[in-house]
């Protein structure tokens, strides 16, 4: 497996105390493959992204990648977050190229590299825009381009397109989906939003509430590209949907102190009204 979690425990301390936000994670992620890591917030997405990233430590089991423990950050692990968080001072190509000055890369070179990649985002036209001249889904299409022009063999995402409206998601997501089939990185992508997920992995991992833990795996085999309409794919929505039901009402149940019941529409809500995101 090209990355693997074994048994890993996280809590952080909070109030003097220490709240457990994963519990027992065992997860596997072949090597190319484009995986989902799905679930309510604050359930541990983004921990167990850190946590494959080198930018924090299990309390308890194990992380790794092609077998050896993860100790720390790697070039080989780019994370890609929500906020694109470009430098402003630079432009797109000095952001692209950043990573590649501090490698030491040479200028002729690390110049000729990130305007393929900046080709790669479909943004060539603007290569000499500054940060603040872009709207929302260019800036993510550079953050992208950056973390891919060091030639990453894991790009981890924790939600790229949550702040994004609807149809510019829905562009970055087919973008995406191109260029992983072109490059072939291993992915993991974090979101709560059920189409999105099922519109793009090849497997779904379905987090509980916190503490978060392992609710069910689904293999999405429907071919791409996929449509909102498939059957198919709505199986596996619905699937999910169920699940992340069960894990509200227990949410709703811990914080009230009481014993909440939803009608089972509440469970089988469309996908579009449940997440407002159409792939």
């Amino acid at each position: 497996m090209h990355v693997e979690l074994k048994h890993v425990f996280k809590s952080f301390p909070q109030n003097g105390g220490r709240v457990e936000v994963l519990n027992d994670i065992n997860l596997t992620v072949r090597e190319g493959e484009f995986v989902c890591l799905l679930g309510p917030s604050g359930c541990g997405k983004s921990t167990i992204i850190n946590l494959i990233a080198g930018l924090d430590r299990p309390d308890r089991g194990e992380v790794a990648v092609e077998g050896r423990p993860v100790h720390g950050p790697d070039p080989s692990r780019i994370v890609v977050f929500q906020d694109a968080a470009l430098f402003p001072w630079l432009n797109v190509l000095g952001n692209v190229e950043f990573g590649l000055r501090m490698a030491g890369i040479p200028a002729i070179t690390r110049r000729a590299r990130a305007l393929e990649y900046i080709k790669l985002v479909h943004l060539s036209k603007f290569s000499h825009a500054y940060p603040h001249q872009l709207s929302g889904g260019m800036k993510q299409r550079v953050a992208i381009a950056r973390a891919l022009v060091l030639q990453p063999s894991i790009l981890l995402l924790d939600e790229p397109f949550a702040a994004l409206d609807a149809q510019t998601r829905a562009v970055l997501q087919n973008e995406l989906l191109e260029i992983w089939e072109l490059a072939r990185p291993t992915i993991l992508f974090v979101t709560h939003n059920v189409r999105e997920a099922t519109g793009l992995a090849d497997r779904v991992y379905v987090i509980s509430s916190r503490p978060g833990r392992i609710r069910d795996v689904q293999a999405i085999t429907v071919p791409r590209p996929r449509h909102a309409e498939d059957h198919a794919l709505q199986a596996h929505q619905h699937a999910i949907l169920g699940i992340l039901g069960e894990e509200v009402e227990k949410v709703f149940r811990e914080e009230l102190g009481e014993t909440v019941h939803f009608p089972e529409a509440q469970h089988s809500l469309p996908p579009d009204q449940a997440t407002g995101m159409h792939i």
